[in-house]
């Protein structure tokens, strides 16, 4: 699975080093593509990482530019996913795909059906821990 991000990516540390963690206890595509993503980001120490950058626990407000839906998501680690919550797991594809994007960034995936989703990030909001 390759996507485009047509925006640098800027990762927290202590984010970083969980998500490492977090794909090498998963041996699945999912763990490889965020690792992919990942490792073209910025790595920022904690207190330098931008407000305005999808981070994990933040809330992300993104566009799909082909159908102009909207929607708020939590990115969240796969245990603490629930999505009758809207808490969205960083090994699934919109979460991979969203993390480390700063306000107005796009990336653009590549999906089951053969299609490309074109996501933009509208708003992010950061959660206290």
């Amino acid at each position: 699975m390759s996507s485009k991000k047509t925006s640098a990516l800027v990762i927290a540390k202590t984010d970083y080093l969980r998500l490492m963690q977090l794909i090498e206890k998963n041996g699945t595509d999912a763990a490889d593509a965020l690792d992919l993503e990942i490792s073209r980001a910025k790595i920022v120490d904690d207190t330098k990482l931008p407000v305005d950058v999808v981070a994990m626990n933040t809330k992300v407000t993104f566009s799909d530019l082909d159908s102009a839906e909207e929607k708020t998501i939590q990115l969240v680690y796969p245990q603490d996913a629930d999505v009758t919550q809207l808490k969205i797991s960083v090994l699934s594809p919109v979460g991979s795909a969203l993390i480390g994007l700063k306000i107005g960034g796009t990336i653009e995936w590549p999906i089951p059906s053969g299609k490309v989703r074109r996501l933009k990030v509208i708003a992010v909001e950061q959660q206290p821990e």
